[in-house]
């Protein structure tokens, strides 16, 4: 697809876009309009005097013994010790496992932590995932992203092995080994951090994972479940704008094929650049569809705002002039720059799609309000090999072999506990989430009216009552797990003087 690539790896760019949730949208790609405001806000976002920065000198390969495998590099990680009661007392330390962005942005707005931290009197800890802010291996970006060489260093597994290298040091550092450690992260972060919890029991207690799309992998969710829900939003909202953006794909084809007919297109939809094909606008128009859709969290009401504008057109308007009043108001005036995503080298997480992150989105025909799509193995690797080379080759099987999935139920509650898997049904990628209770432990919860990662987000006096409810009921549950560990604290110090009392016998 030369210029073009195809829309399931253009989806993955929607992974993370607010603050805690940032996606790998970076310039070049393709604008998302209304996102951009919300992203600006994050990424240029300052912490708070009570966050401290620190660096640690970080493995570069856990996983091999060769020579290079033992070279470091550093890996930033913040901390807020506002409220920590401290290690005498054994108090908690909650991390948040990093994703797909700069660390500073999460730790800025992932506000409900921090009210887990004043109420258990918890050290605040977020380490930033490798190869993203600057957490860079080599010494440089350049460097780094040059070839599969030193790109094969990024992953997944690296990465929560990095999070147990860096926690366990810093326990040390602070004799904190009794302080229980309590996993956080949001959309691939939350994927992380229930990760780290079955990877790494021994040092996390336990884990929330919101909004984390650990089942959109191989066969488990159907490939359209995304866009499935993306049209749910939007028919429920209103059925004539369900309607009318049907309909538009079909129109968009059919002014496109008239003389001077992509010159219209972008005089009806006031593109800041003559447009290069209908499929780019067609695009374009997805993504805010998509992108609305997934970060429809109160006080925003992005679909809302979207349908109002098509459904309150001036009569007599048509299909596409319905179309074009919807997206003025999700990206507003004067223009739209409809880019062409062209991804590099240097794309972070381009990288981890075309490597193990391989979620296979894709649409039939009829079964959403999208045009269909179906998912190209093919055609996702060549755009891949276009990029980083024949040697990369996506491995759609291996997060289900390295972590699990199929049969989660079943496979979890023979050995998983204490991970609470966090959702709104509103956001596309709850589809493929945890939506059902594995175990006593192993839980999920959910709200009809959240989208993404909305419980992570900082409380405010406006939230609705269905969130402040579903974040007391992950409060409590934090709180059994605490409970919990200091029982069980407290029992082995009891037989331990009572074994070295009998020992003074």
């Amino acid at each position: 697809m030369g210029q073009l690539f195809s829309w399931q790896q253009l989806l993955f760019l929607l992974l993370l876009i607010m603050t805690v949730c940032v996606s790998a949208m970076y310039p070049g790609t393709m604008s998302l309009g209304m996102v951009s405001k919300s992203m600006k806000s994050a990424l240029n976002a300052e912490l708070s005097s009570d966050f401290a920065t620190y660096y640690y000198n970080q493995t570069l390969d856990h996983f091999n013994y060769r020579p290079e495998s033992y070279t470091t590099f550093q890996q930033r990680y913040l901390i807020n010790s506002a409220y920590w009661g401290g290690a005498n007392s054994s108090s908690p330390i909650f991390v948040y496992t990093g994703d797909e962005a700069s660390i500073v942005g999460v730790a800025s707005s992932a506000g409900f932590m921090v009210d887990l931290a004043s109420q258990f009197k918890g050290l605040l800890l977020y380490i930033e995932h490798r190869y993203y802010g600057e957490s860079v291996p080599f010494g440089s970006k350049d460097i780094a992203f040059n070839n599969t060489n030193t790109l094969g260093y990024f992953s997944s597994t690296q990465a929560l092995a990095d999070y147990a290298e860096l926690i366990t040091n810093l326990k040390k550092n602070l004799s904190a080994e009794n302080c229980p450690v309590i996993a956080i992260g949001g959309s691939y972060g939350g994927m992380l951090a229930s990760w780290f919890r079955l990877k790494y029991p021994h040092i996390a207690i336990g884990a929330l994972a919101s909004s984390a799309p650990i089942l959109y992998f191989d066969d488990i969710t159907p490939e359209n479940g995304y866009d499935s829900i993306v049209t749910k939003d939007f028919r429920e909202t209103s059925e004539t704008c369900y309607s009318t953006i049907k309909q538009s794909w079909s129109e968009i084809d059919k002014v496109a094929a008239q003389p001077n007919g992509l010159a219209n297109l972008s005089q009806i939809f006031r593109t800041c650049e003559p447009l290069n094909s209908s499929q780019q606008l067609k695009l374009y128009l997805e993504f805010s569809y998509e992108v609305s859709a997934q970060y429809d969290n109160p006080p925003a009401h992005y679909v809302s705002d979207i349908c109002n504008a098509i459904d309150g057109a001036a009569e007599g308007t048509s299909i596409l002039g319905r179309v074009a009043e919807g997206l003025n108001a999700s990206s507003g005036p004067p223009c739209h720059s409809i880019y062409v995503f062209k991804p590099s080298r240097l794309d972070e997480w381009f990288w981890q799609t075309c490597t193990e992150i391989v979620m296979p989105f894709g649409r039939g025909d009829n079964d959403t309000m999208f045009e269909a799509a179906p998912f190209d193995l093919n055609n996702y690797t060549k755009n891949c090999q276009d990029v980083f080379g024949v040697s990369v080759t996506p491995r759609p099987h291996w997060i289900t072999t390295e972590f699990g999935g199929h049969d989660i139920k079943s496979v979890l509650g023979n050995f998983a506990s204490n991970i609470i898997f966090s959702n709104g049904l509103r956001d596309p990628y709850s589809s493929g989430g945890v939506l059902q209770d594995i175990s006593d432990s192993v839980v999920a919860v959910y709200t009809q009216q959240g989208a993404h990662c909305l419980d992570l987000l900082t409380p405010m006096p406006s939230d609705p009552d269905w969130l402040v409810a579903q974040r007391d009921k992950e409060t409590r549950i934090v709180a059994l797990w605490l409970a919990e560990y200091y029982a069980r604290r407290q029992l082995d110090i009891e037989k331990l003087e009572l074994g070295t009392w009998i020992n003074d016998q």
